[in-house]
């Protein structure tokens, strides 16, 4: 049956592909010395290779932002975003206000910044360093071996950075979180901070008019004599009332003794005295109605000739006495109110301000992270003797290959041309030397 035939009779294509698996494994078996000196060979040239090749140094920073609640990193990652339009703008802030990690992107965004590796390639010299004629050469360099990965469950930010030299390595790693911290800091520019600046201006007019007002009312009450209006009202009256009623008692006492002694007695006279003093006290503590001093040009100390304002002039400096002490009192008031909104706005600018938290900082490498010189070795020695395998084969291919064949006379007209153009070449180029 035909289909008993077709079950019987081997694939073709399996067998071919058999047949010629094992005539390429006895070819090369045969060629064994020659893979061998290749193997040999290119084993010594890969090591030379792999030895030449300069050792790198990884030095390895982790840093963490700021807090996501930070309206200062808020503020930040939608001004430095890279959105073309005003609403990508405005969605990347509302973003990070709602919590979206915005800020590490920012920070790699930053670490990658022309400026910080203008920075660090003026503070290290690297475009001497690194021998770049061109500053955007050196940029590229520094790009290339400076690694930054982003961890997006913890948010933690990696900076590995790869040189010649450990300790170099390790210094400009570091230089790159300074100069992340200096560029947060110019580049902060949130409410906290001019709410604070603000409040600093207007601290330092309020303490001018305040001093101003102290002054004014320092020199009222050394003209008046005025020390406290109210008190001394209450001390005016008081002395007034015991002195009103002294003058009383003594002007009964004077109206009996005349009655029992005549008026030229001894006792009277000297109770006629003592009610003179006393009216005379009297009349100078309740003064007169006269203008204020700022009117007639003369201190109410010098009108009522005694060292405190009289009880008549005293609702008269009451007024003013009060608006100069009214003003006071605003301004300290003020004062003090400005003073405690300074201190909450430094703090919250100190919050508000986003500071980089380092949580490794970089180190200098110990070990080498390049090259990996065993597998270079390897990588390199079995290249070699891949393609001197896949050589003797083609080879062997070739020379199956019918003489007639088109294929090998037209690959044997090209071969010819350019080995002539070469030896001609060659010719010229002697000649010429």
């Amino acid at each position: 049956m035909p289909y008993a035939e077709n079950i019987a009779t081997p694939p073709v294509t399996q067998t071919a592909a058999s047949a010629n698996w094992v005539t390429n494994a006895t070819l090369l078996w045969a060629h064994r010395r020659r893979l061998a000196r290749v193997a040999g060979v290119a084993l010594v040239l890969s090591a030379v290779i792999a030895f030449s090749i300069p050792k790198r140094y990884d030095s390895v920073a982790r840093l963490m932002p700021p807090d996501q609640s930070s309206s200062g990193a808020a503020m930040l990652a939608a001004l430095a975003g890279r959105s073309l339009g005003g609403l990508s703008g405005l969605g990347s802030l509302a973003g990070s206000l709602l919590g979206g990690r915005t800020s590490s992107a920012l920070f790699i965004d930053l670490l990658h910044s022309r400026t910080i590796s203008d920075h660090l390639i003026d503070r290290f010299d690297l475009q001497k360093v690194y021998r770049r004629r061109y500053r955007i050469d050196t940029v590229k360099y520094l790009a290339r071996h400076t690694v930054i990965v982003d961890d997006k469950k913890s948010g933690v930010i990696s900076l590995t950075f790869s040189d010649t030299n450990p300790q170099r390595a390790r210094a400009i790693a570091q230089a790159y979180l300074d100069e992340l911290n200096s560029v947060i800091t110019r580049s902060n520019t949130s409410s906290a901070r001019r709410e604070r600046e603000f409040i600093e201006k207007r601290l330092v007019s309020v303490q001018a008019d305040l001093q101003d007002a102290e002054k004014g009312l320092s020199e009222f009450s050394s003209v008046n004599t005025t020390l406290d209006i109210k008190e001394q009202t209450h001390a005016m009256v008081d002395a007034a009332a015991k002195l009103q009623a002294e003058l009383i008692v003594g002007q009964s006492e004077l109206d009996s003794l005349e009655q029992i002694y005549g008026n030229e007695n001894v006792r009277v006279r000297a109770a006629r005295a003592r009610i003179a003093v006393l009216k005379q006290e009297l009349g100078k503590m309740s003064g007169s109605s006269a203008p204020l001093a700022e009117d007639n040009g003369k201190s109410a100390s010098e009108d009522s000739a005694s060292l405190y304002p009289s009880i008549r002039q005293l609702p008269r400096l009451a007024v003013p006495y009060a608006n100069l002490y009214r003003r006071v009192r605003i301004q300290e008031t003020v004062f003090e109110l400005l003073s405690q909104q300074y201190e909450m706005a430094r703090i919250e600018e100190a919050k508000d301000t986003p500071v980089v938290s380092v949580i490794d900082s970089p180190l200098v490498a110990e070990k080498k992270s390049f090259p990996p010189r065993l597998v270079v070795i390897l990588l390199l020695t079995v290249f070699s003797v891949a393609t001197a395998s896949a050589f003797i084969i083609a080879r062997h291919l070739w020379s199956q290959v019918s003489s007639d064949d088109p294929r090998k006379i037209l690959a044997q007209q090209i071969g010819n041309s350019i080995h002539t153009r070469l030896q001609r070449f060659l010719s010229q180029g002697g000649g010429a030397q």
